[in-house]
């Protein structure tokens, strides 16, 4: 089974280092700052530093980790791998929800490969002018991305039996 790792970047240092005319213009012209795919570590602080802008009064930031059990089985550890598609799904998600919301900045980063009980496995971030923006674009992005975006998860359970989800 092979893991795909693609990582994409909206809104590079060199962007972020221009002048604009007042706070947030930036977020105006591309409120997505950050989408990935990795198989490496996830960052909380990468994600929330992407999402910063001085006219957003609200942040709100979901983070998805692996539990130990699934509909009461012990869980030992489990793997994310996605189809080629899932970067494009990623961003068509994104442009949807900055688009039904005022969102200032959005980021989503997802993890592919074998990951521990406790191990990041998704964060996503929206800043808005309001807290109540905030918390309804996080929600719709990470509902959205966990039902639209191609990426599965092979779950190994203590008993020795495995299950694919969103296969």
């Amino acid at each position: 089974m092979g893991y795909s790792a693609l990582s994409v970047r909206y809104g590079t240092m060199d962007a972020m280092a221009r002048t604009y005319d007042h706070p947030g213009e930036q977020a105006a012209k591309d409120p997505i700052r950050l989408l990935a795919i990795r198989d490496t570590p996830l960052s909380l602080d990468e994600v929330f530093t992407a999402v910063g802008d001085d006219a957003a009064g609200g942040t709100a930031l979901f983070v998805g980790t692996v539990r130990n059990h699934d509909s009461g089985a012990d869980v030992d550890h489990l793997g994310y791998s996605c189809h080629p598609t899932a970067e494009a799904e990623m961003r068509r998600i994104a442009e949807k929800v900055a688009a039904e919301y005022p969102v200032r900045a959005l980021a989503a980063v997802h993890r592919v490969g074998d990951l521990a009980v406790g191990d990041l496995a998704v964060v996503v971030a929206v800043s808005c002018p309001h807290r109540g923006e905030a918390f309804e674009a996080c929600r719709k992005l990470i509902d959205d991305l966990k039902h639209e975006v191609p990426i599965w998860k092979h779950q190994r359970f203590s008993d020795g039996s495995e299950e694919w989800v969103g296969a």
